[in-house]
């Protein structure tokens, strides 16, 4: 896949479909269903076994993969609008739900991810211009790890500000 090569073009799915993907837990695709392939444009060959990072869009805030990441390395789940990209460059919006997967003594053996249609004015109102401003956040510091700080600092002070957690948040969208 091209990293740098994007369309512009927005890619749909139908509001009863849902996307699925399983990983392991350093986040490889061990599975991922027929909706996810055809959105993403991609084969199970391209796909079982990759990062799931393969479809991150350049324009997502490196923190809230960071946000992601911590809230299910702590065994909880996490919802999330998430913007990925095609194997072409097109893209598409989710909101992702992610949860740990656990074997009968309670180890995480990798995640489960269902990604549903998300509202358009959710993206274009709220959720585009929050990323955007957490994405020149995060491009002001040289350092990746400072610049998602930074990013997941504005994030927190806007969440403080409204008196919201990021769930209530997002649920209130």
């Amino acid at each position: 896949m091209n990293e740098l090569h994007l369309t512009g073009i927005e890619r749909r799915f139908g509001d009863d479909e849902v996307i699925v993907s399983k990983t392991d837990t350093g986040g490889r695709i061990a599975y991922a269903n027929r909706i996810f392939l055809r959105i993403a444009d991609l084969s199970e060959r391209d796909t079982i076994g990759k990062p799931h990072n393969l479809i991150r869009h350049p324009h997502m805030p490196r923190s809230i993969f960071r946000l992601l990441w911590d809230t299910i390395g702590s065994g909880r789940e996490m919802f999330a609008y998430i913007l990925n990209r095609a194997a072409g460059g097109d893209h598409y919006w989710v909101l992702a739900h992610v949860t740990p997967s656990f074997d009968a003594d309670g180890k995480v053996l990798g995640h489960h991810s269902n990604r549903r249609t998300a509202d358009p004015r959710v993206i274009r109102e709220i959720i585009a211009p929050l990323y955007k401003a957490m994405l020149e956040e995060e491009r002001k510091h040289t350092r990746q790890k400072d610049g998602m700080e930074a990013g997941q600092a504005l994030l927190t002070g806007m969440l403080k500000d409204k008196g919201l957690s990021y769930d209530r948040f997002i649920f209130s969208l």
